[in-house]
């Protein structure tokens, strides 16, 4: 059974043992993919920062982070990250937590979400993303250095949080 949860200090090992899976393949996220362990989780537990884990029967598959995309006047934005272990993708997780993240959007007085930065390549992100309302409200050209493709393209993705 998926739960859901916020992540605590005790999930830490979980969450950089996925984090440092994605991130070496350096197809996905503009990591380093040598980012040492406690630079990584520096980020993902950012003051500023709400980070959860889903787990199956007791063992963390994936996390997600949601924060202020910007400060100030522009707080109202959210932006998020997720992550799946690579042995529990294809599995409805990654939807599973975002929709679990758009809940919480809500729930923290969001009025909209935006990705800043989803690579093109990256397929099966975009297409979950569109399908929970996101749009692309722009491309960076080649914004992304791909270990494969090379330079490739990057995607703005954007959607409103209604109100409860």
């Amino acid at each position: 059974m998926l739960v859901i949860r916020a992540a605590t200090q005790g999930d830490r090992d979980a969450i950089w043992n996925i984090f440092r899976e994605i991130v070496a393949t350096a197809d996905t996220y503009a990591f380093d993919p040598n980012i040492s362990r406690d630079e990584a989780l520096a980020y993902w537990f950012r003051s500023d920062t709400h980070t959860y884990v889903a787990e199956n029967n007791g063992r963390v598959i994936g996390t997600y982070i949601l924060r202020a995309n910007q400060c100030g006047p522009g707080s109202h934005v959210a932006n998020a990250a997720f992550m799946v272990a690579r042995n529990a993708q294809g599995q409805g997780i990654g939807r599973a937590m975002a929709e679990h993240c758009l809940n919480e959007a809500r729930h923290f007085g969001f009025r909209a979400m935006q990705f800043n930065f989803v690579v093109s390549t990256n397929a099966a992100a975009i297409r979950l993303w569109q399908q929970l309302g996101f749009e692309i409200v722009g491309t960076l050209p080649g914004a992304f250095r791909h270990p494969q493709k090379g330079y490739v393209d990057v995607h703005v993705m954007f959607r409103s949080v209604p109100e409860d």
